[in-house]
């Protein structure tokens, strides 16, 4: 990239969670979603992981955002300030001017119209020209590395923040897909509501996510694999008085347990619909567990036990749709599945 670079070319995982962008090859940005704003003149303070530090600690001045729910746009113009930032972070080097920007955008599989015309207009506002959309599971199977234009089936489940995108695909497209909006964010509030309800204990939306990355599970028996006790701190709901309270994983599986339901029964719905050639495909490939949500304890052998068919978590399930994002960007003009 030198002064004179007229395109730059970007791929972007725009997660509910986390952001994740790529540029020549490389990942440049992996931040949370999280954008603060000033709330007289809504100018962006920061974002990423400077703004999440802000979260859930701010003053009446400042308001933290996360522009995305449910894997969808919920406030356009914070989210529009999060993708400049980002966007911003990525061009750090010496210019004369700003390159007009090639974009490649994650998208869930379930967007309507409408949601995908708020990612578009979000991204040519933040300085895209050309901007293409591609779904997210088709993104996480290009990033696993499947073959995903081959004649064979091959399923893929993205656990993300805000959904669960399960899809079937074949010949470069989705043909059975079912997107629900139960996945990271949800576990993450049954595990606040279980605190309160069960120990008694005030904890924050960031204590709940922590006690989930240490003490997840789903599985009430992991054996040698289990982790160790997480201790929480927090205000005693009806006393406000300090507690410490030892959180086992068992707890946490039981807490868990109705959100992974759903998400079983999304998957058996998706195969429901699967053509039986695809079907005989699947069974032999295994299904694929990507996004942060496959990072669960024991999550692909519950899924495994009860469907009947090999579970595989990816490599690296947490960039595997940016790792998607970026290869298709290579292959533009190739892959058809690719939406202007």
């Amino acid at each position: 990239m030198g002064l004179f670079s007229f395109t730059q070319e970007i791929a972007m995982d725009l997660g509910t969670a986390n952001t994740i962008i790529i540029s020549n090859d490389k990942i440049v940005v992996d931040e949370p979603s999280v954008v603060a704003l000033d709330r007289r003149t809504d100018k962006m303070i920061a974002v990423g992981e400077r703004a999440k530090m802000m979260y859930e600690k701010e003053n009446p001045n400042i308001r933290t955002v996360r522009p995305l729910r449910d894997g969808v746009i919920a406030d356009f113009n914070a989210c529009e300030q999060m993708m400049r930032g980002l966007i911003k972070k990525v061009n750090t080097g010496r210019r004369l001017f700003t390159p007009s920007l090639r974009m490649v955008i994650g998208v869930p599989s379930g967007s309507t119209e409408v949601e995908l015309r708020a990612v578009r207009d979000s991204a040519e506002h933040a300085g895209g020209r050309d901007v293409y959309l591609v779904f997210e599971p088709m993104a996480a199977a290009i990033g696993i590395g499947l073959d995903v234009e081959a004649p064979e089936g091959n399923m893929i489940v993205d656990i993300g923040g805000g959904s669960t995108e399960i899809a079937v695909i074949s010949l470069g497209g989705i043909v059975s897909n079912n997107s629900i909006r139960i996945a990271g964010d949800d576990l993450t509030a049954d595990i606040q509501e279980y605190m309160s309800r069960q120990h008694n204990v005030k904890v924050s939306e960031r204590m709940a996510e922590r006690i989930k990355i240490h003490v997840g599970a789903a599985l009430t028996d992991l054996g040698d694999d289990a982790p160790e006790d997480y201790i929480v701190r927090g205000p005693n709901r009806i006393t406000a008085l300090p507690m410490e309270v030892p959180v086992c994983y068992q707890e946490i599986a039981h807490c868990l347990e109705k959100s992974i339901a759903k998400i079983e029964t999304a998957i058996l719905s998706a195969l429901e619909n699967t053509p039986p050639e695809l079907y005989a495909d699947i069974v032999n490939n295994g299904i694929y567990l990507a996004g942060g949500g496959a990072l669960l304890r024991g999550l692909d052998k519950r899924l495994t036990d009860k469907i009947n068919i090999p579970f595989h978590v990816a490599e690296d399930p947490l960039l595997s749709v940016a790792k998607g994002t970026g290869i298709a960007l290579k292959n533009v003009d190739r892959f058809s599945f690719l939406m202007r």
